[in-house]
């Protein structure tokens, strides 16, 4: 068994002081408040529950940075998609696992412990199937067991280009499945994930890429587990759904589907405000990434008015040109500053605005990734971040959350996923071999 003891740690009734943990394997034994250390325990200063990150695409870590200058002609989300097509097309198995694991090293060292991988890169660079229906998917289980975080996989249902079932382009050919051959996918991956913590959800990509009648089959099929969409990032979609149906994508989404809490709508940026309530009535958590939605010219998510309606929200890091947990939650925050031209927002009432938007983001990632609880409690995962103050500052409750969240003086010291002790010092344990690969695999790629 492993021992911490932390000075403060954010327990499910609260703040606690002094607080001792037991770890037995995986999980959680013991946890006492106003205790002592013992000889052997491991000595943090502050400790919280490991994070959710509800939405990667781990490929695009090797591409990050790779297209921030501007062509002969306007920039925009579509000629961003166009480069990362290119981009996926030279993808080999090898080099999807170097480069995933370098993306889950850096997710554990931001302070997520848990991934849900939206993942769309299934076949060779000629469009065939793999021998192994699962090639692609395995190198990310491999790149999740090597790094030890945990992994909710969402392998993607793509069979389009456009509303309306558009035959899918050339650029898409590694992304294809028919209703069958998906099938085999999720068949194969039943058997294939055997770490206990992990989870298999769907991901119909979006209305573009799935027809009505081929998001009911899928439900159809998979009657359990999360569902992961997504949907109205960019206005064009908007306005391409408007074309085709007379509905907007999220309204044709509430109407037609029974979205509920299994569900997960990724970005939602741009909605009406009956859309906006819809998705907070049923249950569904909406997957917000920040930091790629600001880096791809996406809009704003209505957080204010969705929080205040009991929406559910959670973070991710979607692309991957950047990866931090704190940086995600304060983008957040700061969109809508500038929005409303007003401070501290999405604080839910009076009190601290880091605090709120980490147990936000603690609940709806781990409702949208079929998770337990993150919660620092006898048998819960022991999936756990330990924060460091090098200053020192007497601060007490949420006011360090604040603290990490919208300042430079505390970082991620230590990460527990599963009970495994991952990184320390700010490190994680395989850094070194796991950067090395990477690089080998970019080079080779670029």
């Amino acid at each position: 068994m492993t021992a911490i003891f932390a000075q403060t740690a954010l327990l499910p009734d609260g703040w606690g002081s002094d607080v001792r943990l037991v770890l037995d394997g995986d999980r959680i034994a013991s946890v006492t408040p106003d205790s002592q250390p013992g000889n052997e325990d491991c000595k943090v200063a502050a400790l919280v529950p490991g994070l959710p990150n509800l939405h990667s695409h781990a490929f695009q870590r090797g591409m990050s940075a790779l297209a921030e200058s501007r062509g002969p002609s306007a920039d925009s989300f579509w000629t961003w998609r166009d480069m990362m097509y290119r981009f996926a097309l030279g993808v080999s198995p090898e080099g999807m696992q170097a480069i995933a694991e370098m993306a889950y090293v850096e997710m554990l060292e931001a302070g997520f412990t848990r991934v849900g991988e939206f993942h769309y890169l299934h076949h060779d660079r000629d469009g065939r199937a793999y021998a192994d229906p699962a090639e692609m998917s395995r190198r990310i289980l491999a790149a999740a067991t090597e790094t030890g975080i945990n992994l909710t996989h969402l392998p993607v249902f793509y069979a389009h280009s456009d509303f309306g079932g558009t035959a899918p382009n050339e650029g898409q050919r590694r992304f294809i499945h028919d209703l069958d051959t998906f099938a085999r996918l999720t068949e194969t991956l039943h058997g294939a994930i055997t770490r206990p913590l992990d989870r298999l959800g769907i991901a119909p990509h979006s209305l573009r890429a799935a027809t009505g009648p081929e998001l009911d089959a899928l439900l159809r099929a998979h009657p359990e587990g999360p569902v992961h969409i997504h949907i109205s990032e960019q206005q064009r979609e908007v306005a391409d759904s408007l074309r085709h149906s007379g509905q907007r994508p999220v309204e044709w989404l509430l109407a037609h589907q029974p979205v509920d809490a299994r569900w997960c709508l990724i970005h939602a940026t741009h909605l009406t405000d009956a859309e906006r309530k819809g998705i907070a009535t049923s249950g569904a958590v909406v997957g917000l990434c920040p930091v790629t939605e600001a880096n791809l010219g996406d809009g704003l998510f209505p957080a204010v008015d969705y929080l205040a309606e009991g929406g559910r929200i959670g973070i991710g890091t979607d692309s991957n040109v950047e990866i931090t947990a704190s940086g995600e939650l304060r983008l957040l925050e700061y969109g809508q500053r500038l929005f409303h031209r007003q401070r501290n927002l999405l604080a839910g009432g009076e009190g601290s605005t880091g605090g709120a938007l980490l147990r936000a983001s603690l609940a709806g990632g781990a409702q949208a990734l079929g998770a337990p609880a993150p919660q620092i409690a006898p048998g819960a995962p022991a999936d756990l971040v330990a924060l460091h103050d090098p200053v020192g500052l007497p601060t007490a409750a949420d006011r360090l959350i604040d603290r990490w969240v919208f300042g430079r003086d505390i970082a991620v010291a230590d990460v527990w996923a599963s009970g495994a002790h991952l990184v320390q010092a700010g490190r994680h344990r395989n850094r070194d071999r796991i950067a090395a690969a990477f690089a080998r695999a970019v080079a080779a790629l670029l």
